[in-house]
């Protein structure tokens, strides 16, 4: 699981979509392609967003790349799309999209957006940081791998105390099979004694 890149655009419905801030982690690729696959990154961000409509979330793939992509319109007219592998659950992905526009909402003006190189947001490469690992950014994954965990474990110690349990079943039967063995070897010597008494 593998987060590319972050991006938060200004995207109104009439004009094309502006890149206000972005962060990207291109280190899992070799050192020549990176710049290559941070255009790519940035082209694919600008498009999915372009024909995302406001208000509304998609899921795009491209090859070996997912974006997730959230336009959440309103009078800010802003959009959030975080590209992924394939393999990356989509409710982190939406998850981490509500929660940067909200930040960056509140601690960007408004009034900056259409000159995006004055803004200064270094909180997206936070977030792309924390988000690299899904289960420990969103808490019902975190849980649902605690549940597991605990789930291993626990047929961890039905399984032993089966075995256990067949162990004991051993040495009952054993102890069965002695009771009777002792009763006949209790009859048999008592039979024997009864012969020679002495008077």
């Amino acid at each position: 699981m593998k987060l590319y890149g972050l991006s938060v655009a200004y995207a109104p419905s009439s004009s094309p979509a502006t890149i206000l801030s972005s962060a990207s982690d291109v280190s899992s690729f070799p050192f020549y392609q990176r710049g290559s696959i941070s255009e790519f990154l940035t082209f694919f961000s600008r498009t999915v967003v372009e024909r995302t409509g406001q208000g509304q979330r998609q899921t795009v793939q491209e090859n070996n790349y997912v974006a997730h992509v959230y336009n959440r319109g309103g009078p800010e007219q802003l959009s959030a799309i975080v590209i992924t592998d394939q393999e990356y659950p989509v409710r982190p992905a939406f998850s981490l999209l509500t929660k940067i526009l909200e930040e960056f909402s509140a601690k960007v003006p408004q009034s900056s957006y259409s000159n995006p190189a004055t803004i200064s947001f270094p909180d997206i490469q936070t977030y792309l940081t924390k988000y690299q690992d899904p289960r420990q950014a969103d808490a019902i994954m975190r849980v649902q791998q605690e549940l597991d965990e605990t789930k291993i474990v626990l047929h961890k110690t039905i399984e032993s105390v089966l075995q256990r349990g067949e162990k004991l079943d051993n040495l009952v039967e054993r102890s069965n099979a002695l009771s009777m063995q002792s009763k006949m070897f209790y009859k048999t010597a008592k039979k024997q004694n009864s012969c020679c008494v002495i008077m």
